[in-house]
Parts: C-alpha cells; structure tokens; sequence
C-alpha cells in the first residue's frame, strides 16, 4: 500500500468526501476537512480528520485552510459564492477535483459519455454547469458522477422505507455508481496530478431500473413497488441514460470494485449488518479494496 505525502483538504465531507478521507487516512496520509455541523465535525476528528465546522466558506477561511500543494477534493452542492472562494485559491494546490453530477446532461437519453453536450436549457444542468465553471477555470477535474449509493443511502433504503416507485414499468435504463469507487476515482485523479479533465462516472453495468428493482426486492423480502407516471416522481428518477465509464478507468487505469449493482448492494448490506451490532455506520472499506490501495 503506497503511503501518501501532499494532505488532502476535503470541502463538504459528506457522503463521498468521508470515505475519501477515510481511504486516504488508512494510507498515511493527513486529511484537513470542512462541514457545517459540529456535530458532524465531532465525528470526522474522531475518526483522524482535521474537521471544523465552517457554516459559509470564504476566501480568508479557504486559504487559511489549504497548505501550499495540497490536493483538494470539492464535494458540497452548487453554493456560489464558496465556489468562487475555493476556486480562487487553487492555484497553490497540487491538484483539485470537483464531484459534479451527470444531471448536467439535463434531457439527454442513450448512451452517455463525455462527448454528448450538455443540456443549457434545463434548470438543474445550469445550475450544476454554473457550480462547474470556476473550478474549471481554475484546472480542477471534473468527475460527472451518476447517482450514488452506498451503506445507508441509495435505491435499497428507498424500498425499505417504501418510497419508492417504479415509472412506466420502470424500463428506463439508470446508471449508479459505489460511494467508494467514486472516492478511489477522485482519489487517483488527484494523486497522478490531473488538470483540466472532465469525466463521466458511472459504474459498468446501467441495466433497466426494474432489473434492479426486482433483484433488491426478493433479496430484502419486500414487495415490488407500485407503478406510476412520470410526472408522479421527482426529476432524478426519470432519466433514460446509460453512463460510459472506459474513459475514466483507462485514464487512471483502474478498475471499479464494484462494476455492478449486485456486488455494490451486496457490499451495502454488509456494512449496515455491521450497524446493527456496532450502534453506528462507520465508513466501512471493502475487503477487496485493502484498506484504501488502488
């Protein structure tokens, strides 16, 4: 296992951003991370991270908090004026990564990589195009994440809790992607030093959302869900998009530990049994990944 020197400074350690930082920590290396709770700040120094609790980034706070060639990994929502602030500051950064999402592809449908245009006309994509923009100015990547799944968050909860709907026979094609491989891709763009890159990420088998939706099911026990229009479900539901990945693996040359839904949710599984007998969700790495090596 390589052990890492430049800290890493993670901006809205949430979901992915925590298991970055944890994959980084079991290698070595010094992660500096933002939230906004305390409370959640509490948990991440527990665990090795150097957190505060910062509810507004600013531009004296961002460079107070990223040492000369450091790697930085963005991942909180599209917040204006923090991205003008992180953004600014990149330049004594060794490499910058920001966790995009493939919504900006708005309406696009079919086979997705990073040759379709972007959608401009649609709401979510501007949005997203408008957080996406300072960051590349500034020489970040851009890693287009599809939806992201992991312990506790994803597909399996939603059925659990029953909230989920399956829209027109739910023969739409989604794509997915592990929390950990998304980590380990951000991760390795950082470490080799990339600049300017724009990536979709997904993981290698975007399958019908009833084919996913079946195999949960008789895997929980649960009934299959009811059927309903599309207007009937929030807009991230009704997309038809495959997400192609080769040019991101080939780039790092890496390979997903998870490169479909089955070995992904099975993993899921896994770490919430651990929750029922520890109390709590731990980012829990997979026996595969070694503690954190690519």
């Amino acid at each position: 296992m390589r052990s890492v020197s430049a800290p890493l400074v993670v901006f809205g350690c949430g979901f992915t951003g925590s298991v970055a930082a944890v994959l980084r920590l079991s290698r070595g290396g010094r992660v500096i991370a933002t939230v906004r709770d305390a409370g959640r700040a509490a948990a991440l120094r527990k665990a090795g991270v150097e957190a505060h609790a910062i509810p507004a980034l600013t531009e004296a706070v961002v460079e107070a908090l990223v040492p000369e060639g450091a790697e930085v990994l963005v991942g909180f929502p599209p917040d204006a004026e923090a991205d003008r602030a992180v953004s600014k500051v990149l330049g004594r950064a060794r490499s910058a990564v920001y966790v995009s999402s493939t919504a900006v592809y708005g309406g696009a449908t079919g086979a997705v990589d990073e040759a379709v245009p972007v959608d401009t006309g649609d709401a979510r994509a501007a949005a997203r195009l408008g957080a996406e923009a300072p960051y590349a100015g500034a020489g970040a990547v851009i890693l287009r994440a599809a939806g992201i799944y992991g312990p506790g968050r994803g597909l399996h909860q939603r059925l659990l809790r029953g909230e989920h709907r399956l829209v027109m026979g739910g023969h739409k094609v989604v794509s997915r992607i592990h929390v950990e491989d998304l980590a380990r891709f951000a991760l390795g763009a950082l470490e080799q030093g990339m600049r300017g890159e724009v990536f979709v990420v997904g993981d290698d088998t975007p399958v019908p959302q009833v084919e996913v939706v079946q195999w949960l099911c008789a895997r929980l026990g649960v009934p299959l869900p009811a059927e309903v229009g599309e207007g009937e479900v929030p807009e991230t539901l009704r997309h038809d998009r495959a997400v192609q990945n080769a040019r991101i693996k080939a780039a790092l040359g890496m390979a997903l530990l998870y490169p479909s839904y089955r070995e992904g949710f099975e993993a899921c599984f896994a770490a919430e049994a651990a929750k029922s007998r520890d109390g709590e969700l731990p980012v829990v790495l997979s026996a595969k990944s070694g503690g954190g090596g690519f």
